[in-house]
């Protein structure tokens, strides 16, 4: 009986511990965002003047001054950013998901071939053809367009490799047979039956592809030049050549709190859908 009091003493010990560094890692992870909030609120000056965990006064005016900088056009690459990677998340994610669809349900004589031809795609750097692809667009008149950084990006093998893994261990072909011998067609059963269950997987895909396609900087930098069309990365490049001593530390923090604001409202927006994901895949182990 002693011996039992003493491991249950020894594992609550043990627990809290294990909660006293996760709270202090947790506040770690979460301190630079706070730092960031608190910094929005501070003018140029209080800035300056040091590190403080008391927030000021100058939300509204570091808002207003980032708004309508005439040099800087922040909101305008902000909209910019969002269209590209709502476009590019939409249609990159579908259409992977339908190649993954087709490589795992049908059954052809090139399907190996196939599927290892994607899979090598993902081996060759986009660098590599970044030159041929710029003379190509600029040939096509389709510089300075959306067109270069939303439709090439609909081929992303990573996606398709990340879906067809998923279809295997969640995706039963019984299923789809069962719908073709109902005379449901091909294109009913996947975006009516297929698609729903690869919720998890659709939401671990966007966030991580809106991501990526919000904090593109090397496609956008060689295909934008005019300033309405530039998205927000190359907004917050410019920052670089900026002369600090002159600028406004206030509306800079401002205009980093616009660039990471969308990426954390799809992350909780989209969540959700992971979790039943992992939850799911337990109850079935």
């Amino acid at each position: 009986m002693e011996k039992e009091k003493s491991y249950s003493a020894e594992l609550r010990v043990k627990r809290a511990i294990c909660y006293f560094v996760l709270l202090l890692l947790t506040l770690a992870c979460l301190f630079p965002f706070l730092m960031l909030l608190i910094n929005t609120t501070r003018s140029h000056s209080a800035i300056q003047q040091g590190f403080s965990l008391v927030p000021g006064g100058s939300l509204a005016a570091n808002f207003n001054n980032t708004v309508h900088n005439e040099t800087i056009l922040i909101v305008r690459g902000m909209l910019n950013s969002l269209f590209v990677s709502t476009a590019t998340v939409v249609l990159s994610v579908y259409f992977s998901a339908m190649t993954a669809y087709a490589i795992h349900a049908y059954d052809f004589r090139i399907k190996k071939a196939v599927m290892n031809f994607i899979l090598l795609i993902m081996t060759i750097p986009t660098q590599v053809g970044a030159l041929g692809f710029v003379n190509m667009m600029t040939a096509m008149n389709l510089k300075n367009t959306y067109i270069p950084l939303i439709v090439p990006a609909i081929a992303a093998p990573a996606v398709f490799f990340f879906m067809k893994q998923y279809m295997e261990s969640s995706l039963p072909l019984e299923i789809v047979e069962a719908a073709r011998i109902d005379g449901s067609g091909e294109f009913y059963t996947f975006n009516a039956i297929v698609l729903p269950l690869l919720k998890p997987a659709i939401a671990v895909q966007a966030i991580f592809g809106f991501v990526s396609s919000w904090n593109n900087y090397f496609t956008p930098a060689l295909m934008l030049t005019k300033a309405e069309k530039k998205t927000l990365p190359l907004w917050i490049a410019f920052l670089r050549s900026a002369d600090f001593a002159k600028f406004d530390m206030g509306q800079l923090y401002m205009m980093i709190a616009f660039s990471i604001f969308p990426v954390i409202v799809i992350y909780f927006l989209l969540s959700k859908f992971i979790v039943q994901g992992v939850a799911l895949g337990g109850v079935k182990g």
